[in-house]
């Protein structure tokens, strides 16, 4: 049935191009991650990144730029970061969120366009940062300041590049494109992950090796249930008679996913729970004896497994609750299921209808959001138990998270596709 479905899809002319452009602009974006900018020494940063965590795994999203130093190497990072920024300005400031769910698919691009213009200056500021903290660090030499100001300016291109690559995917390819684009940077890095597995194996940890892929099995049948998980809410069509013809006097349901916000709350969690760690290691290589104690009592904090993993679930579990709030409104679909003559049985149409969706949507969401949560640290936990730090990046809890959530959800969409042709042609 599997391979039917892909023969299917490859035979439409429309799926197979937007299959093709996506996998295009996958070779554009590893083309980017593999240009550096001028006078990088890359043996010493990849040196470098081999022995830090923190930056080991920045790198992992990246698709392996930032150990290259390549004009991509703040990956979506500021795209990301200001998107966050606008949705939670959405609670403070009624305006935007009237607009974003008020004005339909114009108020959405005018949204997108705000989240477009700040991620120019966070990401000017990203690249300053950043370069000068690997210049602290001693993973690149000193740059002069005609130097150190085209890098930004190049690194913040890139940054942007890629925010209009993701974009593209999205408007004329297939599925998510910025989580599309952070999956083809996790599998670059997947060889290279697994070579470093291989050259640290050592005979006497074989049960510890054997029970974190055990660990990894789970998260993964894990992460399919809760992403295929659905609460079916009834939902019957009243009869309405035109002319001599009868419509409607049909039941049908009305499926609530347990996780509506797909991978975005992992997303939007690593975002944020890596920035203080970079600005500490920022601040740890400063002058002032004060502020690098401070620092690195804060970095010391920050890269403990437990505190991370704590700081991470309770990031996944808000971020679940509040995109969904965001981007889905009950009141709106109980306004077109009373337009269409719907309603679910035993309600009224209209405000209680979006009530009992809403209240419905929170119940189910905090299972979707603890199972979510707890799937993410789980690598972390048995990495605190045995031991192993190898698979921190080849099968941590984020990454697998987000390469069967991305997989899972395309597919969905290809599929979704795939059936609205077929129904067009019959």
């Amino acid at each position: 049935m599997f391979f039917q479905k892909i023969i299917l899809i490859f035979k439409d002319k429309q799926l197979r191009n937007k299959i093709l452009f996506v996998l295009g602009i996958f070779v554009v974006f590893r083309l980017a991650a593999n240009i550096p900018i001028p006078g990088v020494d890359l043996e010493n940063l990849k040196r470098f990144f081999g022995e830090n965590q923190f930056f080991g795994l920045l790198n992992l999203f990246v698709g392996g730029a930032l150990s290259n130093l390549s004009i991509a190497m703040l990956g979506l990072g500021p795209y990301i970061t200001a998107t966050i920024i606008i949705q939670l300005l959405t609670m403070i400031f009624p305006q935007l969120e009237k607009m974003y769910k008020g004005e339909g698919e114009a108020g959405r691009q005018k949204f997108n366009q705000y989240s477009r213009l700040l991620a120019v200056p966070l990401a000017l500021l990203q690249a300053y940062a950043m370069l000068v903290l690997l210049q602290k660090q001693g993973a690149i030499s000193s740059f002069s300041k005609t130097q150190l100001l085209t890098s930004v300016i190049t690194v913040t291109g890139g940054a942007l590049f890629l925010m209009w690559l993701g974009e593209l995917i999205s408007e004329k390819g297939i599925g998510n494109g910025v989580s599309l684009l952070i999956l083809a940077g996790i599998v670059a890095e997947t060889p290279t992950q697994v070579g470093q597995l291989v050259s640290t194996y050592t005979p006497e940890r074989l049960t510890s090796y054997i029970f974190f892929f055990a660990v990894a099995l789970v998260i993964l049948a894990g992460v399919v249930l809760i992403t295929e998980a659905r609460r079916n809410i009834p939902v019957s069509y009243a009869k309405r008679v035109r002319g001599s013809r009868m419509y409607g006097g049909v039941s049908t349901y009305l499926p609530v996913s347990i996780n509506p916000a797909g991978v975005i709350p992992i997303i939007f969690a690593l975002s944020l729970l890596l920035f203080p760690g970079m600005i500490a290691s920022f601040l740890a290589s400063g002058g002032n004896p004060l502020m690098t104690n401070i620092a690195q009592r804060i970095n010391s904090f920050l890269q403990n497994t437990w505190i991370h993993g704590i700081f991470f679930f309770i990031l996944v579990f808000f971020f679940t609750y509040f995109y969904t709030a965001v981007t889905f409104d009950p009141k709106s679909i109980a306004e077109n299921l009373q337009k269409m003559g719907g309603f679910v049985p035993g309600i009224r149409p209209g405000e209680r209808t979006a009530e009992f969706l809403q209240k419905i949507l929170y119940r189910i969401l905090f299972i979707g959001a603890i199972f979510l949560g707890f799937i993410a640290i789980m690598p972390s936990i048995v990495q605190g138990i045995t031991g192993i730090t190898a698979f921190r990046f080849l099968i941590g809890g984020t990454a697998l998270l987000i390469v069967v959530s991305v997989i899972l959800d395309t597919w969905r969409q290809l599929k979704a596709q795939l059936e609205m042709r077929e129904y067009e042609n019959f």
